[in-house]
């Protein structure tokens, strides 16, 4: 152990045997236990100044595979699409951020040392692709843990992406081939990690909810081989990274000064393969060549893909209504049942649950809010929300688009307005007396023959129409599509036909 260490260690993993041995014993059954312990076995071993480097990189390594089933196991039930308690919410989330990072600084720490000539450098050459891959991925699942909140993102995992790519550009192994895992069933690169990073957060942290951010990761992680990144601003080019000044990727526009640290992400090839897989997941069909590490709605991953190829456009989408500054009070309401109580058709045995928000500006389609976080409870991507101006009596409906937060820890909202006035109807079936409650979207440029309502989740069926009485009239309501599915509502649009007796 002498010529190990330079000197005796007597630290639990001085050696590789007695590292296994001790995770060997970890608890198998109890996946957040386990990742708590390798958490903290990682802060030991990685400012461990005893070890060697080579041993360091070792038993790092070691820890990092030894997590990996227990991590799959916390991230799926972390990022599912359905809601956690509060509590099991939390804790997952402290412990994956804390696994992430302090696996990404483990590995930092290891090229620094590489960096630094220390002794035994050379017997870490072989592996410093694989340990820069790990590293960015690592760096990227913590941005993706911050980004599940719409939390301000540490300015350190910025830095470290930077530093992992620019040691594997100085030593000439970005493009390194690597299995990152025992398990990988495809080869990646530092270039590919850290591309896909990149192109995941710029396209979909602040604008998807955590479940449809986590298949978003999988497909970047699946396509991004197709794009490329270099010092080259080319016709291309879509984002920018600063390697001196680690910050957020931006939109690459004409306005963009051009930097020497300046790296461009291009769009390369992936047109081609994305129109590929859009046409195949259109067809209800996931290839088997799509490695999403888990089972999914084939319609659930094609919204996702159609966002994030929106996103990757050349040129880039252009806003379509130009946004004016305002200063309107609203009142809003959480979600589809909330909404129902407000318009007088649910049951309403408690106190008015609406909170205020200010709108800072507005435009034709939707506003934006920059609002305190005690008034955002609850509040997600895709969120479903009752609006009422101040001094008016009328109730709208809109979703929640896009959420960031700011240094003062103040959430700005992005809303989609539906409808700038809805009613609550009943809906019921031919011979049923059963009213179903839903929501009539009224906008003065809807086509006259036919209905957008809101639904309770899963209620919307293309095989079963419905009846209803609206101001004195009654109408027959024919499914046509689901336009879209939320956490606790369906947005229906039917055709609309006026009956001719008030009996059906």
């Amino acid at each position: 152990m002498f010529g190990l260490f330079g000197k005796k260690s007597d630290h639990p993993m001085a050696d590789i045997k007695s590292a296994q041995k001790l995770l060997d014993e970890l608890p198998k059954s109890d996946a957040l236990k386990t990742i708590q312990e390798l958490t903290s076995w990682l802060d030991t071993v990685s400012g461990h100044a005893e070890f060697q480097i080579e041993h360091a990189s070792s038993v790092v390594r070691l820890l990092d595979e030894t997590a990996q089933p227990f991590e799959r196991k916390l991230a799926r039930d972390y990022f599912a699409a359905s809601a956690l308690s509060p509590f099991q919410e939390n804790r997952l989330w402290m412990a994956l951020g804390e696994f992430y990072a302090q696996l990404a600084q483990a590995y930092l720490n290891i090229l620094a040392r590489y960096r630094n000539g220390d002794k035994g450098s050379h017997l870490v050459k072989t592996v410093l692709p694989l340990i820069a891959a790990r590293g960015v991925r690592a760096a990227g699942r913590q941005l993706k843990c911050a980004a599940a909140r719409y939390a301000l993102v540490d300015h350190a995992i910025w830095g470290r992406l930077a530093e992992f790519y620019v040691h594997a550009d100085e030593h000439n192994y970005l493009d390194e081939p690597v299995s990152i895992y025992p398990a990988a069933t495809q080869q990646t690169a530092v270039r590919h990690e850290f591309i896909g990073t990149l192109i995941w957060y710029a396209s979909s942290a602040s604008t998807l909810n955590r479940f449809h951010m986590h298949i978003a990761e999988r497909l970047t992680s699946n396509l991004c081989k197709y794009m490329t990144v270099g010092q080259q601003c080319g016709p291309d080019s879509i984002y920018g990274f600063d390697l001196l000044r680690p910050a957020p990727p931006m939109r690459v526009s004409e306005d963009t000064t051009l930097q020497p640290s300046l790296l461009f992400i291009g769009v390369g090839k992936i047109k081609a393969p994305t129109d590929a897989l859009i046409e195949v997941l259109a067809k209800n069909v996931i290839p088997d060549e799509l490695n999403l590490g888990g089972t999914y709605d084939a319609g659930i991953v094609l919204g996702v893909l159609r966002h994030m190829a929106d996103c990757w456009a050349v040129p880039p989408p252009m806003r379509r209504n130009a946004r004016h500054r305002i200063k309107v009070n609203l009142n809003v309401a959480n979600g589809f049942s909330s909404v129902m109580e407000h318009t007088g058709i649910g049951l309403n045995f408690g106190e008015d649950t609406s909170v205020p928000w200010e709108v800072e500006d507005i435009s034709t389609g939707g506003f934006r809010c920059v609002v305190p976080p005690s008034y955002t409870t609850g509040i997600t991507i895709g969120s479903l929300i009752g609006l009422k101006p101040e001094k008016m009596d009328r109730w709208g409906v809109g979703i929640v688009r896009r959420l960031s937060r700011d240094p003062q820890n103040y959430l700005h909202v992005g809303v989609e307005i539906l409808s700038g006035q809805v009613t609550g109807v009943g809906l019921r079936e031919q011979r049923s007396e059963e009213e179903q409650p839903a929501l009539w979207l009224d906008s003065p440029g809807d086509n006259k023959e036919e209905a957008r309502l809101l639904l309770s989740p899963d209620s919307f069926s293309t095989n079963r129409s419905m009846h209803v009485h609206l101001e004195g009239k009654n109408y027959l309501l024919m499914p046509q599509v689901l336009v879209e599915k939320g956490e606790d509502f369906d947005l229906a649009r039917y055709r609309k036909i006026e009956e001719d007796t008030g009996d059906t």
